[in-house]
């Protein structure tokens, strides 16, 4: 697998279902949002966001260890919420914006759900980009992309449930009003500065990829490819389903294609006749 980072791929360990069992029970907490609405939804949506949290620092302490999982921890939660309490005193880097009460405890006005969020979706974005390159530009550009086109379906989707509201949501991108493009440039200025941190303090472990990532890989792209379906379909909002399709397929789609050669590799190996050895004297 691309990634010559140093220290040794992650393999599948003891505890290599848990992350799949933390994967399910995600997908099912995400299932049951559209079927739900008021003070359910919100409950839910603060149960996926500890669900994601869990599931992606979990995979990192399993696969590399406390010093990549501490990372994570220390980078994109403590990082994410230091740049959102900074973001609500100020109104930089995204614009001026306010949570309301409906995602549980605040700090500094913040809920302490939304620095999770960030750590969820940092993960996954971060090992795909160590799936499709090896070098350490390019792996922090494209998880920078990664991680904050992501926010082209959330922040949408939040904001038209009334979780967050701008001050003054112009300019905005054509089809999602209510969100200012500042915010989506505060992302990509933070994502950048998350990534470009993680890989130093994370260690060499950080910087392979191997068969123990492959619910990471999954929780990415069931992000986007269920993301758009909900948006489309479920959710009303197709504007925000085109965009956030166009703008995480830079990492989503090489992903999928890599995955999908690496399958058909594997099919062709095991069907491969094997030579037998030479036994005559």
């Amino acid at each position: 697998m691309p990634g010559r980072g140093g220290g040794r791929p992650p393999v599948p360990g003891p505890g290599s279902l848990l992350p799949w069992v933390g994967l399910g029970a995600l997908v099912l907490a995400q299932v049951c949002y559209p079927l739900t609405g008021g003070a359910t939804r919100a409950g839910l949506t603060v149960a996926t966001v500890v669900l994601g949290y869990l599931l992606s620092v979990g995979h990192a302490l399993l696969t590399r260890g406390p010093r990549t999982a501490a990372a994570l921890v220390a980078v994109a939660t403590g990082g994410g919420f230091a740049i959102e309490a900074l973001g609500v005193a100020t109104g930089f880097p995204f614009g001026s914006y306010d949570y309301s009460g409906e995602l549980g405890p605040k700090l500094a006005g913040v809920p302490l759900i939304i620095p999770l969020a960030w750590t969820w979706m940092a993960w996954p974005a971060w090992l795909a980009a160590v799936r499709l390159t090896s070098s350490g530009p390019a792996r922090v550009a494209l998880a920078t992309v990664g991680l904050a086109t992501w926010d082209l379906f959330l922040d949408p989707q939040m904001v038209a449930e009334g979780y967050w509201a701008w001050r003054d949501a112009t300019p905005a991108l054509p089809g999602l009003p209510g969100v200012p493009v500042s915010n989506y440039l505060g992302w990509l200025l933070f994502a950048v500065l998350l990534m470009s941190a993680l890989r130093p303090l994370a260690g060499p472990a950080a910087g392979r990829a191997g068969p123990g990532d492959a619910p990471m890989f999954t929780l990415y792209l069931w992000t986007y490819f269920s993301s758009i379906l909900a948006h489309a379909v479920f959710l009303g909002l197709p504007a925000s389903a085109a965009w956030g399709a166009a703008g995480m397929a830079a990492t989503a789609v090489p992903l999928a294609l890599a995955l999908g050669r690496d399958r058909r590799e594997r099919r062709d190996r095991d069907h491969r006749p094997r030579r037998t050895a030479d036994t005559t004297a």
